[in-house]
């Protein structure tokens, strides 16, 4: 088998796509705080 990318474990890999109001910094950057304090 044959694998691409990040080789170390538990590593982690996104992929995000942002139409409408999040191509506004502004909104996209609240919006990206807001998640990943609920992440945490």
């Amino acid at each position: 088998m044959m694998m691409r990318g990040v080789s170390k474990q538990n590593s982690v890999t996104t992929t995000s796509a942002f139409f409408g109001e999040f191509e506004k910094n502004e909104t996209r950057s609240e919006f990206l705080k807001l998640i990943s304090a609920s992440l945490h």
